[in-house]
């Protein structure tokens, strides 16, 4: 890798698009498959370089608010040339950027991957499909295709560029020593030839999501729901108390989410899924009401920066990984915060009306 002091063979390195210093989720995935190697784009790079785990060798470099992939893609061309395995979470903007860094290298785009490792292919030795070859890179990739229901392994001769989808937490070693350095990258630079990557992305306007609708994933904060939540009601009034929970969130500035026994039950949509089967969160705050923690569940939470859990059980797995822990009862509580943010809440939700409501 061009001035960046990596062995060019059988390394990768992982590529991320930072928003005002905020990573998308995937991000330590593809870190963690990149083995601790990443360059951070994007604006607030370097913030966002620092909140990085895993990593051991970091670069960025602040190329500003408003992606425009086909210019940060010809400017990030020369200096991954050499590396055989270029990584990008399959986040909004990796999913742009990937193509036109594929492109301006000259390489295939592996779209959707789960897993992507590469190796070396010494003299003497043949490549899976049993053609001779020169030592070379080769990169293995398993696909995740159908709604992750089929994993496809596909193998690529020689450089690749890869999409990952995010498999839920990833396991990072501790005391990991990272080096942080800049990068300088040229913005706006055109491609040697004139413009070999088609005409570019021009942001006019930043417009912010719905938060009663927006991608669960994309959320900085979720506030999030379990059937504990709804114990004890039928289904009518446990969708009332979801559809509350929603605002609750969106009073905060969240967006609303829940576990597979709500979403299985019909109270919520299964989009607001949070878990191995369902959508996979990297939040800055979480807060969960009546969720036990099921590993099912848990397995979707990637690394939240803080987590709340509100329980009658003091001892279940979501309030012993919670930063802060409200043993109490779940639903009375919503229904009070609701109250104090300006929330309406349904007339037979009223706080005398309330159950013990206990995680599920």
């Amino acid at each position: 890798m061009t001035g960046l002091g990596l062995d060019p063979v059988g390394r990768a390195v992982a590529v991320v698009v930072a928003r005002d210093g905020r990573l998308p989720v995937g991000s330590d995935h593809a870190v963690a498959e990149a083995e601790g190697r990443v360059i951070v784009v994007g604006s607030g790079a370097q913030a966002g370089a620092g909140r990085l785990v895993g990593a051991e060798q970091v670069w960025w470099s602040d190329t500003g608010p408003g992606l425009r992939p086909a210019a940060l893609a010809a400017s990030l061309a020369p200096t991954v040339d050499s590396v055989p395995l270029v990584l990008l979470p399959a986040s909004p903007d990796g999913r742009d950027l990937a193509p036109r860094l594929a492109a301006a290298l000259a390489r295939p785009l592996v779209a959707g991957a789960v897993r992507a490792t590469c190796r070396t292919v010494r003299p003497g030795a043949a490549p899976p499909t049993g053609k001779p070859s020169r030592a070379e890179p080769y990169v293995d990739t398993l696909v995740a295709r159908l709604d992750d229901r089929i994993l496809v392994p596909v193998g690529i001769e020689g450089p690749a560029v890869v999409t990952l989808v995010p498999e839920g937490p990833v396991l990072t070693p501790a005391g990991t020593a990272t080096t942080i350095r800049p990068l300088p990258l040229i913005e706006g630079i055109e491609p040697a030839g004139g413009d070999q990557t088609g005409p570019d992305a021009e942001m006019i306007a930043l417009l912010e999501p719905d938060l009663h609708t927006m991608d669960l994933s994309d959320a900085a904060r979720v506030v999030s729901g379990g059937g504990g939540l709804a114990a004890g009601l039928h289904d009518r009034r446990a969708t009332e108390v979801f559809d509350l929970l929603g605002q609750v969130a969106a009073a905060l500035g969240g967006s609303a989410g829940a576990t597979r026994v709500v979403t299985d039950a019909g109270w919520t949509g299964y989009e607001r899924q949070i878990g191995t089967t369902g959508v996979t969160i990297d939040p800055d705050l979480y807060i969960a009401f009546g969720v036990s923690g099921a590993a099912q569940h848990v397995g979707g939470l990637g690394t939240p920066r803080h987590i709340v859990s509100v329980n009658t059980d003091a001892s279940c797995p979501m309030t012993a990984m919670a930063d802060l822990g409200l043993v109490t009862d779940a639903r009375a509580l919503l229904v009070e915060l609701a109250g104090r943010l300006g929330v309406v809440v349904p007339t037979d939700l009223a706080p005398s009306e309330q159950d013990g409501a206990r995680g599920a």
